[in-house]
């Protein structure tokens, strides 16, 4: 699926180049459909947390990208899934949150994702939907009879998200073994309300989209497409997105900008092509040179993603005071003038070069700085105790940063 060439729609040409599309329904049939009208497609997100982080990012992209192409958008909202909690993945049940807790968690996420997007009443505008608007409103046996019929058990348990839990012999509720259902019905209900023909999800969510599918088929004779995303590990073979200190959190109160640029300046030297073209609006001319630079000069490509990435999420003028601020700390050295400097060997637990730098008198008064996010390793607060740092922290000036909280810095330079 890598040959860009062989479509003829700009959104499924653009969308392969930049490597983001895994898989999809009838490539010919959706390729025409794009080429000849405006698609309306949407993208789940369920409200289990204040802010989604970055492994949702590509999701997010694939949004974007559908508007920049001229097509319509849908952030579908999980208000009614959330209480049920998708198992794709997952080895226990997720904790069951109140009304009141989702529905916080789902303005949280909307406004921190906000600018990704434009939403409105033209055309192309995005649309946000909470299943909760229908979901909330089925009643039970009705929806069986319309619904459940068309699906079977059988079917059912060859799903990974089903089959993987039994597998590993880890109990499954019914309530959980009900989600796939209502994923499938919110695609129907969203092509009854809305056109919506697309749904796009990452690759683990093929079973959960084909059985949206025919059911759209058998309930309402329409044909829809689904399309898949990879997901996204770094060069090294870690998560996208999860880093020894957390998740990388895309609200600017769960992780700060300056936070966000950091962890995208410190992207690995063979991530650097592939994140630009997912993740940054950058032509793809200008990102085959910046991923042809070599040596230091690569260094300048990252902080290009890291002001790209910055400025869709939080704005140009946030992006650009982090990068100054970075550029003060670590290149300029104003910032780190005066700060002491320890020439500590690495690895080394945390707790221990937190006692050896001075910024905590014991490994318990350490633990205690980390358990109230007082404690952060080049900017970033740690969040385990446990934690073993090696030269990979460095940053590309080979230093490591270590504060408690925002007045006491430390450099740590292997000797």
């Amino acid at each position: 699926m890598s040959d860009a060439s062989r479509f003829k729609s700009d959104f499924l040409r653009e969308f392969t180049a930049r490597g983001c599309l895994y898989d999809c329904t009838d490539p010919e049939a959706l390729d025409a459909l794009f080429a000849r009208e405006r698609v309306t497609a949407y993208i789940g997100f369920d409200c289990t947390a204040p802010s989604l982080h970055v492994g949702s990012l590509v999701q997010l992209m694939t949004l974007r990208r559908l508007q920049q192409a001229g097509h319509r958008p849908i952030l579908l909202m999980g208000g009614g899934t959330t209480k049920i909690g998708d198992p794709s993945g997952k080895d226990e049940t997720r904790l069951l949150l109140s009304d009141q807790q989702i529905e916080s968690n789902k303005q949280s996420i909307v406004k921190g994702i906000q600018h990704l997007l434009k939403f409105g009443e033209g055309p192309c505008d995005a649309i946000m939907a909470d299943n909760a608007e229908w979901l909330d409103r089925l009643e039970y046996i009705p929806f069986l009879r319309d619904i459940g019929r068309h699906f079977s058990v059988n079917r059912m348990l060859t799903m990974d998200s089903v089959k993987l839990r039994l597998e590993r012999e880890q109990p499954m509720s019914f309530l959980e073994f009900n989600y796939m259902i209502m994923q499938a019905y919110d695609f129907v209900e969203l092509y009854r309300r809305y056109g919506c023909r697309l749904q796009s999800a990452g690759s683990d969510q093929w079973g959960n989209i084909v059985s949206g599918i025919d059911l759209g088929r058998r309930v309402e004779n329409a044909q829809l497409f689904g399309l898949t995303t990879p997901l996204i590990t770094t060069a090294s073979g870690a998560k996208m997105g999860k880093t020894a200190a957390g998740a990388v959190w895309l609200n600017a109160d769960q992780r700060s900008p300056y936070e966000y640029w950091q962890f995208w300046r410190n992207t690995e030297d063979n991530d650097v092509g592939r994140f630009l073209r997912l993740f940054t609006d950058l032509p793809l001319a200008e990102i085959a040179r910046l991923e042809r630079l070599e040596g230091a000069e690569l260094n300048h490509a990252k902080i290009v993603l890291a002001n790209e990435a910055t400025a869709m999420l939080h704005g140009r003028s946030i992006a650009e005071e982090a990068a100054e601020t970075a550029r003060r700390t670590f290149e300029e050295g104003t910032f780190a003038e005066g700060l002491p400097t320890f020439a500590l060997k690495l690895p080394d637990g945390v707790l221990n070069l937190a006692v050896a730098t001075g910024l905590a008198a014991s490994n318990s008064e350490a633990r205690k700085l980390i358990a109230n996010n007082g404690l952060r390793l080049n900017d970033v607060a740690v969040s385990d105790p446990r934690l073993q740092v090696d030269e990979s922290a460095l940053t590309p000036e080979g230093v490591l940063k270590l504060s408690s909280g925002k007045k006491k810095h430390v450099l740590v330079r292997p000797p």
